[in-house]
This record gives C-alpha cells, structure tokens and sequence, in this order.
C-alpha cells in the first residue's frame, strides 16, 4: 500500500469516526441520538393508494389535488415504543401501564403525560410537535420554559424519516386512560359531504365554550353544531337546509332545524338544544343545495344525504 493510499483510507476512518460521534451526540437533558435504520424494503408509503390527477387539475386547485391534505404514512408501534425508550422520552413524559425504567423526580424534565393522548390528536400534530415543538406552544405547566418557548426540544436532527413515522405510530397507540378533551367530535362522509357533529355548552356559537361535567352532559341546553364541508376540498358548504332528529328509548322523536351561524369553531349549522343523558341518536338530514351552482359543481350538492351519528352510553 502507497503512503497516498494510507493517507486516503486514514481520512475515510477519521470521517466515519466523526460521523459515528455526531450521530451519538446527546440533546442536552433529553435522551441520545439513535442510528438511523437501514431504508425498509416496502413500506406503508409504498402501500397507501395512490391518487391520480391532470396538471390542468392542479393548477386549477393552487398546486394541489382538490381536497389534498398531507397524511404521515403508518409506522410500527412497537418500534416506536423502543425508540421512545432510547430517546429517554419517558422522563419527560409519563404512561399509565409502562414499565419504563424509572428517573429522577426533577421539575425541569416533567413534561405532559402522553396516557391517552393517542386518541386526541391526528398523527400529523404529534409529528410537528417532534419536529418544530415551537410551532404550537399550549400555555401550561410542563409546556412552557421560562423563556417562554416549548421545554420539549426539537427531534429534526435526530429522527429519520421511518424512525419519526414510527414514533408516531408508538403515541397513537396510546388510547388507553387519560383524559379526553370536551366533546370529542365525530365525523363521517356521505356523498359530497363530510359532516361532523360537536355537541358543547351554550354560547360556543359565540365563542365561549362550555365545560361539560364527567357524564359529558351538562344541565339545561346547550349547543348542538353540525360541520357540513365538502368531501373534496374541505370547505364548508353554507346554504344548505339541515335539520336534527334526536330519538332515544322511550322518548319521542324531536326534529331540530339548525341555523346556518358563525361562532368560535368556525361555520357550521347550530341550535342550542338538550340531549338525553343516555344512549341518542342524532340524525343529521341534508336538503338540496338552495343557491345555483356554477358549472364547475354542477350535479354536486344536490342530492338529499342522511348521516346517523349515535352518542351517550
């Protein structure tokens, strides 16, 4: 071997080195950088359906697919639980029902508790917060340093693409416990529209949002809101005759007409009223678009739909 080649193949050793180290390279008080893993062969990017669109469709929509919103492709759970535990996540954040190894109690590394949480947030905002925890800052305690930015550090420089699905994948599952935030909403699709139902105290149509109590029922009425967006682009959809039919065991029907209102959730058709306390049934009824449409929509909205969306215990 010539001394060029020894100087050649003793500065590749030397580059490894050093890129061996940074990959080890700690954040300070928040765990290890990991080793990404090698690139999966297949995958769920490979495995979710694609979409085709014209470029005339695109222009025509911004650049975008008409309706488009960005999807994290699933993870593995279980190896997100086990970067979780190499990240030392788990002394920031506690899980009810983990054998996590047990830290310190300090009050700069208590961060909020994850138990549930899987349930209450899309995939896509527990990315962002691993990603650009500043982007949305809770005001809270365990949320907010005395600088007055996010105590959670960001994960970009440390987490590969399939590593960051992963972990995501590992928060989702956690639906078990925990608290659930007011109201949980639900949703569903019907012909062009996507229609959810939110249920709060009175006055959410203007902004101020009522607490329920632990059966999430509170006394005397309150609001009952019906989202109505297109299925397509997602906006919502005004001008539309919807009305309410609420039925539970032993009581009559009640039909609702619900005004089409501007509040603190945005648009959306509402009436304030009182739901059972027990097993209901919200039947949302959808007329035929009452203003004409263009010829872009022509034939859309124009159809009756019917979603049944049934609540309590």
């Amino acid at each position: 071997m010539t001394s060029g080649s020894k100087v050649l193949v003793g500065g590749t050793l030397l580059t490894l080195v050093t890129l061996a180290a940074s990959a080890l390279a700690q954040h300070e008080g928040h765990g290890q950088r990991v080793t990404p893993p090698a690139p999966a062969q297949g995958g769920a990017a490979q495995d979710t359906p694609s979409r085709r669109v014209t470029m005339e469709q695109l222009h025509q929509s911004g650049g975008v697919p008409p309706g488009w919103k960005f999807s994290l492709p699933a993870g593995d759970a279980t190896r997100g639980r086990q970067l979780f535990v190499d990240l030392e996540c788990y002394k920031c954040h506690a899980i009810q029902g983990e054998s996590f190894p047990a830290s310190a109690a300090d009050a700069k590394n208590v961060g909020p508790e994850l138990t549930g949480m899987g349930g209450q947030h899309p995939a896509e905002y527990f990315a962002e917060s691993v990603l650009s925890p500043n982007t949305v800052v809770v005001d809270g305690p365990g949320f907010i340093g005395p600088d007055g930015k996010s105590v959670m550090p960001s994960y970009a420089d440390s987490l590969s693409v399939t590593q960051l699905v992963d972990l995501v994948a590992f928060l989702k599952s956690l639906t078990g416990g925990g608290h659930m935030h007011e109201s949980a909403p639900a949703a569903q699709t019907v012909d062009d529209y996507t229609v959810r139902l939110d249920y709060r105290g009175a006055g959410a149509h203007a902004g101020h949002e009522g607490r329920a109590d632990h059966s999430g029922m509170a006394a005397g009425p309150r609001h009952l809101m019906v989202f109505v967006t297109d299925r397509a682009s997602g906006e919502p959809i005004p001008y539309l005759p919807v009305s309410a039919t609420i039925r539970a065991p032993g009581q009559p029907a009640r039909r609702v007409s619900l005004a089409p209102m501007v509040g603190g959730q945005g648009f959306h058709y509402g009436a304030d009223v009182t739901l059972p306390d027990g097993a209901h049934t919200v039947t949302v009824s959808i007329g035929p678009l009452a203003v004409p449409t263009m010829a872009s929509a022509k034939g859309r909205f124009a159809r009756p739909a019917t979603v049944v969306f049934e609540r309590g215990a």
